[in-house]
């Protein structure tokens, strides 16, 4: 009898990234199909590839630029719901200049080199 490990070998790493995540985050955890929402602190799962990605700016006064893994995401004005864009591959999300937790989201199908 032959059995098909392949749904694991996906599963194992997305809950083994999901927990380590979760010891850095204080946020909510975030999870919807086609797009979601994060703050920082977050962790967000999409259950679709690509996943729009919408983001709570920290609140302040001007704008922050916003980075993902390797990547700059753009700059965005402090405390608005802004869109990051789409995402094809897992991420940190990170709010450069704030004293904010990072958010992080996992797109199935890829792999993460987040730190």
């Amino acid at each position: 009898m032959r059995t098909d490990h392949r749904p694991a070998l996906v599963l194992v790493p997305m809950l083994a990234l999901l927990l380590l995540v979760g010891c850095e985050t204080n946020g909510r955890f975030v999870s919807d199909w086609g797009e979601i929402t994060l703050a920082p602190g977050d962790t967000g799962s999409c259950r679709s590839n690509p996943c729009r990605v919408f983001f709570e700016m920290p609140p302040g006064s001007g704008s922050y630029r916003v980075t993902g893994t390797g990547f700059t995401i753009g700059e965005f004005p402090a405390g608005r719901r802004v869109s990051l864009g789409s995402f094809f591959e897992s991420s940190a999300i990170k709010v450069v200049g704030a004293d904010v937790p990072k958010a992080y989201i996992y797109v199935p199908g890829t792999t993460s080199n987040m730190p």
